[in-house]
């Protein structure tokens, strides 16, 4: 990245100059490093530090920092915003954290919308599952809890090509699930037009209040993961996904009873499961 400041970078020192060209080079180190260790890499004094925050126009060697957390970009960025925001890291402090997401997860849900979701996956043929990259893991997971109670649910791969002939089965009778948190995917954005074509019921995981009106689907379930320029645990998304499962398998009801008694029966038959 190139850090943008409010003074031609003609203006600073030359020990200045060699703080702003190692910013501009080593952003995601930067953003993990104090003003002490910052001073060290460089062989320059904290006090020189805390000269070129204030000469390029920051109240401090924080407020710089801040500022450059707001031009980065990328993983490395959201776990610093998550260090730069939050001083208390301890486990307790992390679960109330945790606690507070999901409160506001539940505060936001609309509940006719679970409830369409929830007979949708146990109304549909098949129920097609996509996730990539973060969400991967979400969507196996929900691949594989939906498969558990009865449900034929299929993963679709992320590559886009393979995930156009898995989606070439996809018909009316059936539903796609799919991960668009911070944004729709390209992936997405084809889930969506195609099911105008192919006629399936479409859900999306979302973690914004707002979804423009051509990205919606045809049931939108909002699970909070945290402000945008932080890292984004996955503890809401997870609960709304075992919610999803628990209130299905109480649908179905006998129908998920015997999956689940035929797959026991199948592990202790192998396995000696108890």
């Amino acid at each position: 990245m190139v850090l943008s400041l409010p003074l031609p970078p003609e203006e600073l020192t030359k020990s200045e100059q060699r703080i702003l060209e190692y910013i501009n080079t080593n952003t995601e180190a930067f953003l993990f490093q104090s003003i002490g260790q910052l001073a060290e890499r460089l062989d320059i004094s904290e006090a020189t530090v805390s000269r070129f925050a204030r000469h390029a126009g920051f109240r401090d060697f924080k407020a710089l920092k801040s500022d450059v957390l707001k031009q980065a970009s990328g993983p490395a960025a959201k776990m610093a915003g998550t260090f730069h925001r939050d001083e208390d890291l301890s486990v307790g402090a992390w679960f109330h954290k945790q606690m507070n997401y999901l409160q506001t997860t539940a505060e936001h849900i609309d509940e006719a919308e679970f409830d369409r979701a929830v007979e949708s996956v146990c109304s549909a043929r098949r129920v097609f599952v996509y996730g990539k990259n973060a969400s991967s893991s979400l969507a196996q997971m929900l691949f594989f809890r939906l498969r558990r109670i009865g449900i034929d649910a299929r993963l679709l791969p992320s590559s886009t090509s393979e995930m156009l002939e898995e989606l070439n089965q996809a018909t009316a009778d059936d539903v796609v699930a799919f991960f668009a948190f911070s944004k729709l995917s390209s992936e997405g954005s084809i889930l969506l037009e195609h099911s105008a074509h192919a006629g399936y019921k479409t859900i999306s995981f979302v973690s914004r209040t707002f979804i423009p009106p051509e990205e919606r689907a045809d049931i939108v379930l909002y699970a909070c993961r945290g402000e945008e320029r932080e890292y984004h645990p996955m503890s809401a998304p997870v609960a709304l996904i075992d919610a999803l499962t628990v209130s299905a398998t109480q649908k179905l009801g006998t129908r998920s009873a015997e999956a689940l008694s035929s797959l026991y029966s199948l592990k202790k038959r192998f396995y000696g499961a108890k």
